[in-house]
């Protein structure tokens, strides 16, 4: 039986497909390459350009595909994007995902990973933040997964699929191997923003915010590595095939880096001092968010690999050079 990897060939999706095709997994990519590459993902994965909503080629995969569990990353997940096009977001996020999941019941699917975010808890008081926190998105782009999560839980109830929701913190790095990375342009995150003003794609960048209420005044995130997550699916994967219950686990690693913190460890890495210029703060971004852990260690059969800054750095400004090097051989 397949896995349908929805949103494969994008950043987190194409991690996931490698990591099912290394493991021996049969696997099938839907993406639509707004954002997403073909390049990134095997050429041996069987891949679909299509949308989510676009229920008769779904249910077409699904059939032909002899689809048993589907993974879905197809999203839109820019924090401030999403405040300037909220509608949009609810289209691509919430309706799709609501189209994803009637075909894929009706199909018989019973097995469900979806990528949600840390987004759902808006500015949550308690950090270390618990999933049982309250969940009070602060941007369209959080409210849109948490719609999609209360629909999963009900569809759940209904019709007895099983789930597993994983509330990702600030995913970065990339495959240690560098066969695949964040190559979408004009990305947002911020280590990938620094890797390029570090190796003179961008001439500057920007801090947003240095007065909030954390050490150095600049954001806290827990940031995790893409491969570590990408392992994490597998992890509640083969929890759902054991039998187990539907449930929602944060996805980071219980410890926190700012702003300031990053850009010094790029800065470190790279050994070049790029320019930074600090901006206003950004509508979205709340102080600090760092994950509790202890349910998905607990309950997940998932140990990271690669837990500690330097090395998300190191990968990420790895694949940052060769991206580099790949775009100048395409123009000569």
């Amino acid at each position: 039986m397949t896995i349908l990897v929805t949103g494969g060939a994008g950043y987190i999706g194409s991690h996931m497909v490698h990591e099912l095709a290394d493991a021996g997994e049969p696997v099938v990519v839907l993406d639509n390459l707004s954002t997403g590459f073909r390049f990134l993902i095997p050429t041996s994965v069987p891949f679909v350009a299509g949308s989510t909503g676009d229920r008769p080629l779904v249910e077409e995969i699904i059939t032909h595909h002899r689809i048993s569990a589907i993974i879905h990353f197809a999203a839109s997940i820019v924090v401030p994007e999403s405040v300037s096009d909220p509608l949009g977001y609810y289209s691509n996020n919430t309706m799709n995902t609501c189209a994803l999941l009637d075909v894929a019941i009706k199909a018989g699917v019973r097995e469900f990973i979806f990528s949600s975010t840390a987004a759902v808890y808006g500015n949550a008081t308690n950090v270390p933040v618990r999933e049982d926190a309250p969940t009070i998105p602060i941007s369209p782009y959080g409210t849109s997964k948490l719609m999609s999560e209360i629909m999963l839980h009900d569809a759940a109830k209904a019709h007895g699929l099983r789930f597993v929701a994983l509330r990702y913190f600030n995913v970065a790095g990339a495959d240690p191997k560098l066969r695949t990375g964040q190559a979408t342009p004009a990305a947002t995150h911020l280590i990938k923003v620094a890797c390029e003003t570090a190796i003179g794609k961008r001439p500057k960048m920007d801090v947003f915010g240095t007065d909030y209420p954390t050490p150095d005044g600049t954001c806290v995130r827990d940031y995790i590595h893409v491969s570590d997550l990408a392992k994490a699916h597998s992890a509640a994967l083969a929890y759902l095939r054991n039998g187990g219950a539907s449930a929602t686990f944060n996805c980071g690693y219980g410890h926190g880096s700012s702003v300031l913190e990053v850009i010094a460890a790029v800065r470190r890495a790279s050994g070049r001092d790029f320019p930074v210029e600090v901006s206003g703060r950004r509508a979205g971004d709340p102080p600090s968010l760092v994950a509790n852990v202890d349910r998905i260690r607990s309950t997940l059969s998932w140990r990271p690999q690669f837990q500690n800054l330097d090395t998300i750095v190191a990968h990420a400004l790895a694949w940052e050079k060769q991206l580099a090097a790949r775009r100048k051989s395409a123009v000569a």
